[in-house]
């Protein structure tokens, strides 16, 4: 009895916890989810929760769709890394939706950029990383799309957690920008560069996790190949 009860329990302690890593990318996005939120309920003649944005007015289609969509891609994009989830039919169901939400994010971040004027505070700098980030997540999800059409799941996963990271990077904004200002003050060139240091920092932490497995089976083939040695020496 005692022994069944031990093996369960190291079993159970040795297993990963697979809900952590989605519960921070959530809670990441909570915060611009609620901003956005906060504006859309604005626009429908809703209580001022925000200062208000002389750039739009009535219920702008393209600002609309950015909020909705990236709502879609933050949330349901965070529980594609719940291991237990990726095994069955969901993660592709989902995978589309998620694509389909990241190229409505893309699609619609290039349209206030390009159509919109720019937001007060911000400068060339960052209208220049809006666009070169907004193309480079339309790239990922798209050679992501292709790399699972023909079975290359390492690509596949590679190109969509870069996606992902770069659509993430409001989140990270928050607090890139908040140290910079308190830590370089404010200015045009200061929070465009604070805002680019919230998608360098989501890009490196995507370029861990993505190493991650190939460094796992580097460890695992020199263990195999020290422990044949070893076996070899014995014999």
């Amino acid at each position: 009895m005692s022994t069944r009860t031990t093996v369960t329990t190291t079993g159970l302690r040795g297993r990963p916890r697979s809900w952590p890593v989605p519960a921070a990318l959530v809670a990441l996005s909570v915060i611009p989810l609620t901003a956005g939120t906060l504006r859309l309920v604005q626009l429908a003649g809703g209580p001022a929760a925000l200062p208000a944005d002389h750039r739009f007015s009535g219920f702008p289609v393209a600002l609309v769709a950015h909020i909705g969509g990236a709502a879609v891609f933050a949330l349901l994009g965070a529980f594609q890394f719940v291991p237990r989830l990726r095994r069955g039919s969901w993660h592709r169901r989902a995978g589309r939706v998620l694509a389909v939400a990241g190229l409505v994010v893309v699609g619609s971040a290039l349209w206030l950029t390009l159509f919109y004027e720019a937001q007060p505070g911000t400068g060339d700098l960052l209208y220049f990383f809006r666009l070169v980030f907004a193309s480079a997540m339309a790239g990922c999800l798209v050679l992501g799309f292709t790399a699972i059409k023909r079975r290359d799941i390492a690509s596949h996963r590679a190109w969509m957690i870069t996606a992902y990271a770069i659509g993430l990077g409001a989140g990270t904004q928050v607090f890139t920008q908040g140290f910079g200002e308190a830590i370089f003050g404010t200015g045009v060139l200061a929070g465009d560069l604070a805002k680019g240091a919230g998608w360098a920092i989501n890009l490196a932490v995507a370029a861990w996790v993505i190493s991650r497995p190939v460094e796992r089976r580097r460890r695992r083939a020199h263990r195999t190949a020290a422990a044949s040695r070893h076996t070899n020496l014995a014999t």
